[in-house]
Parts: C-alpha cells; sequence; structure tokens
C-alpha cells in the first residue's frame, strides 16, 4: 500500500507546521494555511484532510462542503479550537479534535481514518463479491456450482474477505471511541 497523503489546514503557519513534522514519518504530508490554498492543494490523491474550523476568509466549514461537494474519497478531520455544538449533526466531516492536539492524538486520528478507509473497501469488495456468489447460486444447479474451479475461489475469497473484515472490526472496536459508539448505539437499542 502506498504511503497515504495528509493535507493540513491551518491558518497559523506555526502550528501547520509543528502538525506537518508531527505527522511526516507517517504519511506524505502538504499544508495550506487558508482555505483557498486548501481547495487548490486537495485532490484524489489526498486521503486525509486536517482541517481548522476558524479560518479568515474561506472557512473550514466552507472548505468541508466544497470536498464533499467535490465526492473526493478523502477522510476529513476537523482539528479546532471550536467547541462542538449541535451544529455538527449536519457537517460531513469524519472525526473532530479540539485544540490543544498532542502528536499522540494526530497520530491515531489519522490510523483510526485510514483504518476506516480500509475497512469501506473491504465492505465494498465483500459486498460485490457476494452478489456474485449469490447471481451464481440462483442460475446454476449445485453440480455445476462444485465443479467450477472459478467458484470454488470466489467462495475462499469470500472467506478469507470476512476474516479480515472481522479483523477491522476488532481493530476499531479496540479505539476509544469507535467502543464508546457502539455502546451509546447498543444501549439505545
Amino acid at each position: 500500500m502506498a504511503e497515504p497523503t495528509a493535507l493540513i489546514v491551518e491558518d497559523e503557519p506555526d502550528l501547520a507546521n509543528l502538525y506537518a513534522a508531527w505527522l511526516r514519518d507517517a504519511c506524505t504530508v502538504k499544508t495550506a494555511y487558508n482555505g483557498q490554498q486548501a481547495l487548490e492543494a486537495i485532490s484524489e490523491e489526498v486521503d486525509i484532510v486536517l482541517l481548522d474550523r476558524r479560518m479568515p476568509g474561506l472557512s473550514g466549514d466552507e472548505v468541508l462542503s466544497t470536498i464533499r461537494d467535490r465526492e473526493l474519497d478523502t477522510r476529513i478531520a476537523m482539528v479546532t479550537a471550536v467547541e462542538p455544538d449541535f451544529d455538527i449533526i449536519q457537517m460531513g466531516f469524519d472525526d473532530y479534535l479540539v485544540k490543544p492536539v498532542s502528536k499522540a492524538d494526530l497520530l491515531d486520528t489519522i490510523d483510526q481514518l485510514l483504518l476506516r478507509s480500509t475497512y469501506d473497501e473491504q465492505i465494498q469488495e465483500f459486498f460485490a463479491l457476494a452478489s456474485k456468489k449469490a447471481l451464481l447460486d440462483s442460475q446454476k444447479t449445485e453440480a455445476e456450482l462444485r465443479a467450477s474451479e472459478k467458484y470454488a475461489r470466489l467462495e475462499d475469497r469470500l472467506h478469507v474477505m470476512r476474516a479480515q473484515i472481522d479483523e477491522t472490526i476488532t481493530e476499531l472496536s479496540d479505539h476509544d471511541a469507535y467502543r464508546r459508539v457502539c455502546q451509546d448505539l447498543a444501549r439505545t437499542d
């Protein structure tokens, strides 16, 4: 897997540069010091955006909305001094960190966002393969299915995918915030 790319969008250059230094060993880092630079720097190659919410000119909220409108497959974490309020419910970010944040917080956030991306890709592949299996199951006889090497490889791949998904879910559940969300969901059910 290629090294992930993170875009740090922060209007305080010293803080942006500090975050960049913290993340250099974990990923390729780009920096933007305002919202306009962020929109110019964002592309399909950017895996994660660490986005300040309160910036002069184009705000982080506007940058977030524009990125989502472009339908880029990137994870976005707001890294901001703005305390969260109910307005965040409608916002399309993946994580929210309130400043000040530590190096460990940023690295953990990057890891979790990348893991979520992996999970999404795994789920998409799993369901595509499961759909093909279901179609073949409905159209072929048991004898035809048993005789097909391609079908056997498809079943094997589905078993491997299921194990990978279970492993990813376990890793995600080990993260405290994710565990709290799951516990909250279980209580509301």
